[in-house]
């Protein structure tokens, strides 16, 4: 595999390496993720069933309520929270939530991650010079 490398946007400073956990559904937090265990909850959600927790998380975009950003947060202090955030496009709630919880994320990279990415890459995700490379 030839080691690619995504420019993008920064949105919350940080670097952090995982495997890839894609997802082409919104999620919103608050009611989609147990926040004790990082295991998505949403009856139908492309992820049900499927634990975030030390994954590099690819959504396109947060939905629903701001408490969505302290769930994140409460998922960081139980050890259930990704290690790592890309979106196509952040929204308000996902980018409060990774700033407090200290969750490095990028978005509006270069190309869609959709189609550079799949589940189980590993990458490295520098929230901090905005940018996304794979690993091995």
């Amino acid at each position: 595999m030839v080691p690619i490398k995504l420019n993008g946007r920064t949105i919350a400073r940080g670097s952090a390496e995982g495997e890839v956990l894609l997802s082409r559904d919104p999620i919103s937090f608050l009611g989609s993720v147990d926040p004790q265990t990082g295991i998505v909850v949403e009856e139908g959600h492309a992820l049900e069933g499927k634990s975030i927790r030390g994954k590099v998380l690819v959504f396109p975009h947060g939905k629903g309520s701001t408490v969505g950003s302290y769930v994140m947060y409460q998922l960081k202090k139980n050890g259930a929270a990704p290690v790592a955030i890309i979106n196509l496009e952040t929204e308000p709630i996902v980018a409060v939530g990774a700033i407090i919880s200290e969750i490095p994320l990028v978005d509006m990279l270069e190309k869609d991650p959709y189609e550079v990415l799949k589940d189980g890459d590993v990458v490295r995700v520098n929230g901090s010079n905005g940018c996304v490379e794979t690993l091995e």
